[in-house]
């Protein structure tokens, strides 16, 4: 799909269809001159015969053949979520009804609802979003809607980069495995010094050198590089410690030599997903100068049955001392972000720590597509992602850890394991598995997205595929509280 938003004079308008938005009461504002009286009337009876909307409504009056008038139809007082969840719903309809072309009357529009006219086409372009990179022949439908500039300020900056970062999240996850390899992911994240971040790539002798052999033992049946790549943003002049947030990065997971099954492993390019949220959001603080300081940490890896691939029953030694029996080379991720959250915590003294991973199966039987799965050692962290959640529609749902399911982690042969084999609780002694690496009690949360980052079906503000997940959630999480 391709969406053009013009931000035009009134008196240069080309489309004849036009969407006006009607407030609860059925009211709207004089019109001004901007319809002919035809139009006015008929919009005034339609009104004076439908009172009793219960919901928000989209309607389309039929003008001329060529011609129609849409009626957004408000039943009552909205957040900026409410409007983007509109905004989705009205290019549905455009798409439903072939309509485009369209003009958004912005007359009756007051100065203190432009941020929510604002939010209405953020869930706009949200909502467009496709990846069709690799189609030959781009059929692309085109959509032009227009607005009033003389009426209402252009979408703010600050939407603007939450949309470039959610987007530029969805481009890394459409990606397929052979485009994405970790050489190239590294690549493309040191393009970002353009923005103004500070971009560091440790390749695998100065990963060796530092010690991650969790995470290079994953990477090291695969042709490809392993990479940990650091993401600074500095936008408190201040020496305040910085907020960090941590992906897991693997571009590729066939499983290794504990080798999934075939159906369905084409979905594995997505389970780099953590760190494209990472990056997404770390370029949304760039492009929106935010006042603070933050940095984001990734760990790049492909996961491949070579003949020199992790075998399970091998023992690693993590960045942090502690050594790993690898029972199942399939449990990867985890050993992953072991190195990179202790190097995070040790490196940069943040904060917070909040790292994302699609990181087991169990946590979408547990909570499907709706929630993803908060694991963590503070509550206040905790209950504000919970509360910014529901803000943005990004839900979390904190499931428990305890000390009591570290002896389904414990090892006999080293200081742990990476997989629980006696059984039940997989997603939650994942969590406790890593927050092992977590050596100087810094506040952390772990967000399992794995039911979250790819929809098959799509959403309120997505249409299927990559969807974005966590980069407006943790952005609203620093406006919030942080900022």
């Amino acid at each position: 799909m391709s969406l053009k938003i013009n931000y035009i004079d009134k008196k240069k308008n080309p489309s004849k269809n036009r969407a006006i938005f009607v407030n609860s009461n059925n009211k709207i504002a004089k019109f001004n001159g901007q319809l002919d009286q035809k139009s006015i009337n008929k919009i005034i009876n339609f009104l004076k015969k439908n009172k009793n909307f219960k919901d928000d409504k989209i309607i389309s009056l039929n003008e001329d053949f060529d011609q129609k008038i849409i009626l957004i139809i408000l039943k009552k007082s909205k957040t900026e979520l409410d409007f983007e969840k509109l905004g989705a719903k009205f290019l549905d309809f455009l798409k439903k009804n072939e309509i485009y072309e369209i003009h958004i009357e912005t007359f009756n529009i007051q100065k203190k609802d432009i941020i929510n006219i604002n939010s209405f086409v953020h869930g706009v372009e949200l909502k467009s979003y496709e990846f069709n990179l690799y189609k030959t022949k781009k059929q692309s439908t085109k959509f032009d809607i227009n607005i009033d500039k003389s009426n209402i300020s252009q979408t703010s900056k600050k939407l603007d980069a939450i949309l470039k970062g959610v987007n530029f999240t969805r481009d890394l996850v459409s990606e397929p495995g052979n485009i994405l390899h970790p050489d190239e992911y590294a690549k493309r994240l040191l393009k970002l010094k353009k923005i103004g971040l500070k971009v560091k790539i440790y390749d695998e002798k100065k990963l060796k050198k530092l010690g991650c052999n969790a995470l290079l033992g994953v990477g090291q049946g695969s042709i490809r590089g392993s990479y940990l790549v650091t993401m600074e943003w500095n936008g408190n002049k201040s020496k305040s410690k910085p907020l960090a947030f941590v992906g897991k990065g693997v571009c590729f997971d066939t499983g290794g030599i504990s080798l999934k099954p075939a159906k369905f492993m084409e979905d594995m390019t997505y389970d780099m997903a953590g760190s494209a949220v990472v990056a997404g959001l770390m370029k949304n603080f760039a492009l929106r100068k935010a006042k603070i300081n933050a940095v984001g940490v990734v760990g790049l890896v492909e996961n491949m049955p070579g003949g020199n691939a992790q075998r399970p029953g091998d023992i690693v030694k993590s960045y942090s001392g502690k050594t790993i029996e690898v029972l199942n080379t399939d449990a990867e991720g985890r050993l992953v972000l072991a190195d990179a959250l202790t190097y995070t915590e040790e490196k940069f003294k943040p904060e917070f720590i909040i790292d994302l991973a699609t990181l087991t199966g169990a946590i979408i039987v547990a909570l499907g597509s709706e929630h993803s799965g908060l694991f963590s050692n503070n509550d206040k962290l905790s209950i504000q992602l919970h509360e910014v959640g529901k803000k943005v529609d990004e839900k979390v749902w904190r499931l428990p850890l305890n000390k009591n399911y570290d002896k389904l982690m414990d090892s006999k042969n080293a200081d742990m394991q990476n997989i629980n084999y006696v059984g039940g609780a997989s997603s939650i002694t994942a969590a406790q598995f890593l927050q092992r690496f977590i050596i100087n009690n810094t506040p952390w949360v772990h967000l399992d997205i794995a039911g979250m980052a790819f929809s098959k079906y799509g959403g309120a503000l997505n249409s299927g595929g990559a969807t974005g997940y966590g980069v407006r959630l943790l952005n609203k999480l620093v406006e919030d509280y942080y900022e």
